[in-house]
């Protein structure tokens, strides 16, 4: 398939974080989960793939071009909805939208009244009067309103209710069904990934853990329980993480056949996406 981003050895040190020559890239038509904990890298990683923080070092490619030398044409294609806020609060929804109206040559009204109507959003209403979750409807109505053609999305359902996340994830259902639309979503709520993402990147701590199809990693892992005389030396190793209490031990591997021969009396388990994610970057817990 045809990669719609590129990101080749993208470096960024600060004081107390380091982006560590990271490279992945992105499928067209998919719709591709950016995952780890609060702080391993996502933010600025999505940053420096939207220019708005300079990189250290490396390569971006959007669409097949450079990011830097093509700014402009490539932001016409992208909308971004991040979770930091980035409207003027004293603004109505309708003056705020003039503004980033301006920025693109595909401005469609029509597409962003009818999202309007969609989130039952009040124009005349200013920012700084709406809820978070009106908030992420009005940048989600923004962002899909000049027929971008990869839509980026930082931690978009942090803090907002059950119910707007399922509507922002029926949206990202419906954008990426249209031809050549695709949809980079970081989270650290890893549940939202579940029926929708294609795809599976783990950042930790500044570096990129893996890459993968969704299906492929959960078919590939799975969660193991049992009794505590079955971990021993030779079978400690068969496990990412291993938990262990007075009532038994509880872990997750990648390894299920091998697992299945050392201890058949085991108990597998189908994993989450989030079993996986803090089986890479928890490691080996020992309870009391």
């Amino acid at each position: 398939m045809t990669a719609v981003l590129e990101v080749d050895h993208l470096t960024k040190k600060f004081h107390d974080f380091y982006l560590d020559h990271i490279h992945f890239s992105l499928e067209k038509g998919c719709i591709t989960g950016f995952i780890g904990t609060n702080g391993s890298g996502k933010t600025t990683t999505i940053k420096s793939i939207l220019g708005l923080i300079h990189k250290d070092d490396g390569k971006i490619r959007i669409f097949g071009e450079d990011a830097e030398r093509n700014e402009r044409s490539i932001k016409d294609r992208i909308g971004f909805v991040m979770d930091e806020g980035y409207f003027y609060e004293n603004l109505t929804l309708q003056e705020m939208k003039r503004v980033i109206a301006s920025a693109y040559t595909r401005w469609d009204e029509k597409s962003f009244l009818s999202y309007i109507n969609r989130f039952q959003l009040n124009l005349q209403q200013k920012i700084a009067k709406l809820s978070k979750g009106m908030r992420m409807k009005f940048a989600v109505a923004l962002a899909l309103s000049h027929h971008a053609d990869l839509l980026i999305m930082d931690e978009p359902t942090s803090g907002l209710d059950p119910l707007v996340r399922s509507e922002l994830m029926q949206i990202l259902i419906e954008f990426v069904s249209e031809e050549n639309k695709s949809a980079f979503f970081s989270t650290h709520i890893t549940s939202d990934l579940e029926r929708i993402a294609d795809m599976l990147i783990l950042i930790d701590d500044g570096k990129i853990l893996f890459e993968k199809e969704k299906d492929e990693l959960l078919e590939s892992h799975v969660r193991v329980k049992g009794d505590n005389n079955w971990i021993n030396e030779e079978t400690r190793p068969l496990f990412l993480s291993l938990n262990q209490s007075h009532f038994g031990f509880d872990g997750v591997t990648n390894q299920k056949n091998a697992v299945l021969r050392a201890i058949p009396g085991a108990v597998l388990e189908r994993t989450s996406i989030e079993d996986v994610m803090l089986a890479y970057v928890g490691g080996e817990k020992i309870a009391d």
